[in-house]
Parts: C-alpha cells; structure tokens; sequence
C-alpha cells in the first residue's frame, strides 16, 4: 500500500487562521489522554494547567508578565521568518542584551538617576544586535546557514554568562554563590500593580507589538520583507536587496531579543544569575508560528504559552505533575500545528498500484 501526497488547488484562506485554535484544541485533547495514561486526572490537571492561574490578581500579572518577552522576541522573529531569514538564536541573543544591561547597571550601581534604565535598555538592545550581527555577516558574506550560526551562538552566550557570573562579575558578598550583586533601584524597572512583579516592561513589550506592526503592515521596509520571503524573483526584478534584508531582520531579532533580557534582569531578577529565562528565546519560536507571524496573533499566542509556563509551575504543585509536562505541551502544540498546515496545504490520497503490462 502506498500513498501520495498532493498540493491543493486552492485551500480557504480561513483555514490559515482557524488552525492555531484546532491546534491548540487538538493539544489540549492530547495533552488530557497523556496525563491519564501518567496516571493523573485529567480534569483536575487540565484545571491547574490551564484556569487555576486566572483566577487571582497575582496570577494575571504573572501572565502577563511572562508573556511580555515572548511577544517582544516573537515578533522580531516574525519579521525574519517572513523574509525567509530563521533566526533560532533569540535565547542567546536575549542572554547578551541581558549581560550588556546588566553590567552597565553594575557600572552605575552608585549612580541614582533617571536615565541609568534607558541606558540599560539601549546596551541591552546593542548586546543583541551584536551576537545577531555574526549570523548575519556570515550569511550575507559566505551564505552560512544562519540557522546553525545563530543556534550554535546560544549555547556560547550561555557559557559567557557562567564565566561572568563565576568570575568577574560574582558578587564578592554573596557567600559564594554564582551571581552578580543586586543592582540599584535606579536600575529596576518600576511596578504596575503592587503586591506583584508586573513591571513597566509590559508597556513597552505592548509599544514593540504595536510598532511591528505598523512596520510590518503600513511602510516600504515591511512590504520590501513580504516581497524578499514570498517572492525572491520579483523581489530582484524591483531592486530591493535582499542582504539588506537579512541584516535588518537579524538585527531587529536580535535587539529585541536583547531588550527582553534586560527587562528580565532589571524586572523579576534584579541581578545577573547563571540562567536568564526558562526557554522564551525557544518558546517565542512556537509562539511567531502559532500567532501566524502577525503581531496581533503573536501577542494572543505569547499569553498562551505564558499560561502553559504559570499552569505547568501550578499542576507542579497541586497534583505533583512533572516539570517537564510544560516542554511537552509546547512542542505537542508546534508539532500539531505543523501537521495541521500540512494538511491544509497538501491532501494525502492512497496511490493505486501500475497495472502490469499485458
């Protein structure tokens, strides 16, 4: 028995976006059938997972806390993955803006003015576009896959940041431990709703979406990225130089990578420590795709995903679920919406065997 697989003609433009809800639909199903077989119940966990983290003011701003990175690294992604550029190395992109934020906020520790944060931000920003720089000038330069570059670069910012926090930056006072010293209040983004950790970075994570947007939608630089992903050919006949793109798209990744990372270190951790995130420079990855790569879509997907971060660390505690039941949720769900648009875009019919010759 074999099979074929055929493109369709012309699928429903609706499809494209109904998929992310099946998607996620579909995982949810999943998701329950895998923890009965665990031996769970699936009403209770899928209760922890998914509404126990709604229901308090703290969990809200725990949502929306953590879904900030996600949507600030997501749609910097997006812009590249419209173009045909994959950026995959926005975790060790945000791990530089971090570091950079973080030692110009060791530097200024004494220093209590406004503009310590701004600065902050703008070294973050500089950090990432600079690890983002490599992949890009290697494309550009000697077409090296960018997606092996900027992957193989994660994992060289993470051994920085231990060297930095092991050495140099190790606060002598911490009684041996890897990190760095607190940094100033002057060097802490302020707090929206007290009794919580929702920062200020979430205004600015919202600007970011809306600004890609307009971007995206309403200027040449967003046509000229539509254009050089969806049809090279034209995009050479009109002159717009796909180089170009390359780096503008790395580079606004990549910066907006870094910015995350110093919200993240001036926000919830107040100081460098060995690990930065839990994954968002990965999760951001699902989180572009499942928002169909439109800044609207992906600020709706980051506060998912966000919601699988807070639910797992919930269904950890409650019901004892393992820690990393929230990996699998997350790549159940980019497996599933692949295979949805595989479905959407191609049909799979049973080929019928060649007569024999007569």
């Amino acid at each position: 028995m074999a099979f074929r697989i055929e493109p369709r003609r012309a699928p429903p433009a609706s499809l494209f976006y109904l998929t992310p809800v099946l998607a996620v639909a579909v995982t949810v199903v999943l998701g329950a059938l895998l923890f009965a077989a665990l031996g769970y119940a699936p009403g209770a966990t899928l209760y922890h997972f998914f509404v126990s983290p709604l229901t308090t003011v703290n969990g809200l701003a725990e949502l929306v806390l953590k879904a900030t990175p996600l949507a600030m690294i997501g749609v910097g992604l997006a812009a590249g993955f419209r173009a045909n550029v994959w950026n995959i190395g926005a975790e060790g992109q945000l791990t530089l803006g971090a570091i950079a934020g973080g030692m110009t906020a060791l530097e200024l520790i004494d220093v209590d003015a406004p503009w310590v944060l701004p600065l902050m931000a703008l070294a973050g920003v500089a950090g990432g576009m600079a690890w983002a720089a490599i992949p890009a000038f290697l494309k550009v330069r000697f077409d090296v896959s960018e997606i092996l570059t900027s992957l193989m670069l994660t994992y060289v910012a993470g051994l920085l940041l231990a060297l930095l926090v092991h050495g140099p930056l190790k606060d002598p006072t911490g009684y041996g431990f890897p990190q760095s010293a607190m940094f100033a209040p002057s060097a802490n983004l302020p707090m929206l709703v007290n009794g919580t950790r929702l920062n200020a970075g979430a205004l600015v994570g919202l600007a970011v979406v809306l600004g890609a947007w307009l971007v995206l939608a309403r200027t040449i630089v967003g046509f000229q990225i539509r254009v050089v992903g969806e049809a090279p050919a034209a995009a050479r006949y009109a002159g717009f130089s796909a180089p170009r793109i390359v780096w503008l798209t790395l580079l606004a990744g990549g910066g907006l990578a870094g910015l995350a990372g110093v919200f993240e270190v001036a926000g919830p951790i107040g100081q460098l420590v060995p690990s930065i995130s839990p994954g968002y420079g990965f999760t951001a990855i699902i989180v572009a795709f499942l928002g169909r790569l439109h800044p609207v879509g992906i600020l709706l997907a980051a506060l998912l995903m966000a919601l699988s971060y807070i639910g797992g660390e919930n269904a950890q505690v409650a019901v004892n679920l393992p820690r990393a039941a929230t990996g699998v949720f997350q790549g159940l769900l980019l497996f599933v919406l692949l295979a949805s648009d595989f479905l959407v875009r191609y049909r799979i019919r049973l080929a019928r065997p060649a007569r024999a010759a007569p």
